[in-house]
């Protein structure tokens, strides 16, 4: 903990609560968007879309059209739920031969053997092909009410207004500008004319603003003319020659190759509970699997003790150790993750949710200069060194740590979760389950309850905000441990909401340190 921070303040973030339904998201302006197409009788799913698309304007650096990522759903009144699979893939012109190692450790999340100029990293080699429109466009087409164009309008205003550089966003620009500054079109949208990070006002009057006017032009092509229109077409072979321009291997057939597909939710009975996740190529079944190691555990009392959580460090630790040996996705943090994700929760109780990503905190930094998209560096979730279990292949599918979750507990109340920041996310999603299910704490208790992150391999981290005495007890059940705070920047226990329907009444929670983060209800 850096002796900098204070250790008096304390801050609150209450859970909303309303008859009505309910936007959980990373930022405001996103969930006000989604709550508004509530209040103008849209479903869950219609403003899951809306959501989506607004993210990717008013969060650019989290997710976008140039990502992809998992939806799950379970309507009113059905007994199973669904996924959305809208995840990323590699060009099937991938040639490994472009990423020679060259020793050394990489740059970014993983800790896999550096590759020469970082192409698995930045620019155009390490871009996937992207799923998000796709994934928007299957559910609505399945689920959806309102016009596909009514629904993507929100996210094309913000983008022609411009995303305002309030102190958060200067923060995360800066983080980025060395990279950014790399990339003209990237230069353009988020910095100075000397590559500085665009800044916010010293006093409450006058903003700056990036500048997404090429981005809404992309959304407003995506909006009338539907999703193909990004799979094929001009913009397709836009976006191709851009990043075939930049060294890419990216072809229209791998754009007009994609889909989205829709795939049964994976379903576990945990207790007299169930949980529904994403299978495959996430942490979905990371997840199962802790739960079904946590089956035999007896939780005593009202909260976790320290003991208890040295039941979850030690049942997280396996299941991601096996995760490690089969699927091959071994993270290194503290590095930012490029990440965000939302919930939904209807008047007539659908629920929905939804992570998305561009990977790396600004993906592979490189805005495509005829389109104005951010593109996603997925091709760094594949280990570069052959004959690994996630190697990197031409047209293989991306691995990642997404974990959108659905729960019923056994007293008929449902929860949608999830949560952005890499290989902290499964922790954080596991303990806040257990949380609502083996402690049955309220979205408030649940979002202000002190986690642990069992992410890095060596060390346990935990929320030094924990009293006292379970500090004390949690030094004697976990070693080694240490405290570190639960800050704005970076999140060091992952950036989770929840939302969830008891009886007739929804609530919803977003993490109580993020800004920018908030549930809003629709009346």
């Amino acid at each position: 903990m850096s002796r900098a921070f204070s250790q008096t303040q304390k801050i609150t973030k209450p859970a909303v609560s309303s008859n009505h339904g309910i936007v959980a998201s990373q930022n405001r302006i996103a969930s006000e968007i989604g709550a508004d197409v509530l209040r103008r009788g849209g479903n869950a799913i219609d403003a899951a879309v809306a959501t989506s698309f607004a993210l990717g304007v008013v969060e650019p650096w989290m997710s976008g059209i140039g990502g992809g990522g998992y939806m799950v759903i379970r309507r009113a009144g059905e007994d199973k739920a669904q996924v959305i699979d809208f995840g990323m893939r590699a060009p099937q012109g991938l040639q490994v031969a472009d990423y020679p190692i060259v020793g050394g450790k990489a740059s970014d999340l993983f800790p896999w053997s550096a590759v020469k100029d970082n192409a698995n990293v930045f620019g155009a080699r390490s871009v996937a092909i992207p799923g998000q429109v796709a994934g928007m466009a299957e559910v609505h087409k399945s689920f959806g009410i309102h016009p596909w164009a009514d629904l993507i309008g929100p996210a094309i205003e913000e983008a022609r207004a411009g995303l305002v550089v309030d102190w958060y966003c200067q923060l995360v620009l800066a983080s980025a500008a060395k990279d950014l500054a790399i990339y003209p079109a990237s230069k353009q949208m988020f910095l100075d004319q000397e590559g500085y990070p665009l800044a916010s006002a010293w006093t409450a009057l006058g903003q700056n603003r990036c500048d997404q006017s090429a981005l809404a032009i992309s959304l407003e092509r995506i909006a009338k003319d539907g999703a193909g229109a990004f799979y094929a077409g001009s913009m397709a072979e836009a976006i191709v020659a851009d990043l075939r321009a930049a060294g890419g291997r990216h072809t229209v057939d791998d754009f007009s190759n994609y889909s989205a597909k829709a795939v049964p939710a994976s379903e576990i009975r945990y207790r007299d509970h169930r949980i529904f996740s994403t299978p495959e190529m996430t942490a979905g079944p990371t997840l199962e699997r802790v739960f079904d190691l946590l089956s035999d555990w007896q939780p005593q009392g009202l909260m976790p003790k320290p003991d208890d959580f040295a039941v979850y460090d030690r049942t997280i630790r396996q299941a991601n150790a096996e995760r490690f040996e089969r699927m091959g996705d071994v993270e290194h943090e503290p590095a930012p993750s490029c990440t965000t994700h939302f919930n939904v929760v209807d008047a007539d109780g659908t629920m929905v949710a939804v992570t998305q990503t561009l990977l790396s905190i600004f993906g592979s930094r490189m805005v495509l200069p005829e389109t104005g998209i951010l593109m996603n560096n997925g091709i760094m979730w594949f280990d570069p060194e052959p004959g690994k279990p996630n190697s990197l292949g031409a047209g293989k599918r991306c691995l990642a740590n997404m974990c959108p979750t659905l729960l019923q507990r056994e007293d008929g109340a449902q929860f949608a979760l999830g949560a952005a920041g890499g290989r902290k996310i499964m922790p954080s999603v596991a303990q806040l389950a257990s949380f609502l299910l083996d402690y049955e704490m309220d979205l408030d208790t649940a979002i202000h309850q002190p986690r642990i992150d069992v992410s890095l391999a060596d060390m346990t981290i935990a929320d030094d905000s924990f009293p006292t005495e379970l500090r004390d007890g949690l030094e004697e059940a976990i070693s080694p441990i240490t405290f570190a705070p639960r800050t704005t920047y970076p999140f060091n226990f992952a950036c989770p909401s929840v939302v969830s329907r008891e009886a007739d009444i929804n609530s919803g929670a977003t993490e109580v340190m993020s800004p920018w983060a908030e549930a809003v209800a629709e009346e």
